[in-house]
């Protein structure tokens, strides 16, 4: 966001690809996994939110709209969509409501009291979280709410 906010003045925003995604969290929802993490570990445990995503091209039109779209191609090591679970993590992955929970294989970890006390649902085999597949999006209005909540409080569009 900051690097589109840089550039936009220049009316050419450059996108890697139109159909690069990525999941978008806050600062405070950041906070809050941590504290949700720190208060409900059993310990080993990777805690991922659910949390929703956005088009790259979708970013670029909500910060500016009259802006050339610049297609500048994929660069080594750069990825089209950010992958929090992978279907090889989907094997010890539970479904704790507002997070996922990558179990941990050692033996000191109660997989059992953990599914009891949270009441965590088995993700199927082979389940992936990615920010190309996620089912929550973030639309050019919802992008443009966030950057002038959380990002600069000055921010205009028009």
């Amino acid at each position: 966001m900051p690097f589109f906010l840089s550039k936009r003045k220049e009316k050419s925003l450059p996108v890697t690809d139109e159909r690069m995604t990525r999941f978008n969290i806050t600062l405070q929802g950041g906070v809050n996994l941590v504290l949700h993490a720190i208060e409900h570990a059993f310990g080993g445990e990777i805690f991922i939110p659910k949390i929703p995503s956005y088009k790259i091209n979708i970013l670029a039109k909500a910060i500016a709209p009259n802006a050339k779209i610049e297609i500048v191609g994929i660069r080594p090591g750069e990825k089209l969509h950010e992958e929090m679970i992978t279907s090889t993590d989907s094997l010890n992955t539970y479904d704790c409501g507002k997070y996922y929970v990558i179990a941990p294989l050692n033996e000191g970890f109660s997989l059992k009291e953990f599914i009891g006390k949270y009441d965590a649902k088995k993700v199927p085999d082979g389940f992936q979280y990615s920010s190309g597949t996620n089912k929550e999006w973030l639309d050019e209005g919802q992008l443009r709410k966030l950057i002038k909540e959380h990002v600069d409080p000055d921010f205009s569009w028009s």
